[in-house]
């Protein structure tokens, strides 16, 4: 494991699950003077404060990154460029700007927006929980869990070490990844299982229309089987259209899944049924 880092002034932009748990954790190691959250709703800043996850705030990222060693984007992946762009011309030279977005090959333009001896890293912490805001927050929510760095060759060594190892500190297992080969992946693993649970549950809404009640029968599978339908809707919402191709082949191979169960129970082959079903099995078994 790599030796702790300390940051003088870190900086959270959007202080919610993911951000103030990281602000957490690094407060919990010690590893942190300073934290400053910048965001727009200033009840949940002020809720912030009060559970001594930032110790200040501002609405203007401008201001809170002037002096700061680390800067935290956990805003919409939508938002980033955007808010690097607004810091840009505020950020002190070797001063390292992350996010925790999980697309990633569209936010590579932080790195040209960034000053000279300004770093970027890109980082994709895989951690989360239904609920969102900074009450949500906790230091324990990476522990075990994994989190992905997707450096390019433009990714300053020391930056990209300093950031492994605040992730690391964090309880994370740290992995390094092509963005490309990461936006494919989670549209697999993680965009696509998303857009089902959210199709589904619209679906049962649809079908209430003229069965009035329905879901009120549905059993603790349908609850969990759409448990991540309650994620937030601005953050899939730029998530989907950011990573639009990668998903639109996943929906596509889905539909062909689904389209090959369609023919087997029309065919009424119980034996190939049978074998979709053993397949699926195994596999969630060994997960």
């Amino acid at each position: 494991m790599r030796s702790l880092p300390h940051f003088r002034r870190m900086v959270i932009a959007g202080v919610g699950l993911i951000g103030g748990s990281l602000a957490l954790a690094c407060r919990e190691k010690g590893v942190v003077s300073e934290i400053v959250g910048v965001g727009r709703g200033e009840k949940n800043l002020q809720d912030a404060v009060a559970l001594k996850v930032i110790d200040s705030y501002t609405f203007k990222i401008e201001d809170a990154v002037k002096g700061a060693d680390l800067v935290i984007l956990a805003t919409p992946v939508k938002s980033l460029a955007r808010l690097a762009g607004e810091m840009a011309s505020s950020l002190s030279p070797g001063a390292i700007v992350t996010d925790v977005g999980s697309v990633k090959e569209p936010v590579l333009q932080i790195e040209d927006l960034m000053p000279p001896g300004v770093h970027f890293v890109g980082a994709h912490p895989i951690a989360g929980k239904e609920r969102s805001g900074v009450k949500a927050a906790s230091p324990a929510l990476f522990k075990g869990a994994r989190c992905i760095l997707t450096p390019t060759s433009k990714t300053h060594p020391d930056a990209l070490n300093r950031v492994h190892a605040l992730w690391e500190m964090a309880g994370s297992y740290v992995i390094i990844m092509d963005p490309a080969r990461h936006d494919r992946i989670f549209a697999a693993v993680s965009h696509l299982p998303h857009l089902v649970a959210y199709a589904l549950v619209n679906t049962l809404l649809d079908l209430e229309k003229s069965e009035e009640g329905l879901i009120s029968y549905s059993a603790g599978g349908f609850r969990d089987f759409t448990r991540i339908a309650a994620s937030h809707p601005e953050m899939w919402k730029d998530i989907c259209l950011m990573n639009r191709e990668n998903i639109i082949e996943m929906l596509e191979k889905y539909e062909t899944t689904i389209g090959r169960l369609k023919s087997i129970i029309r065919s009424g082959d119980a034996d190939a049924l049978y074998d979709e079903f053993e397949r699926a099995r195994q596999v969630r078994e060994k997960l």
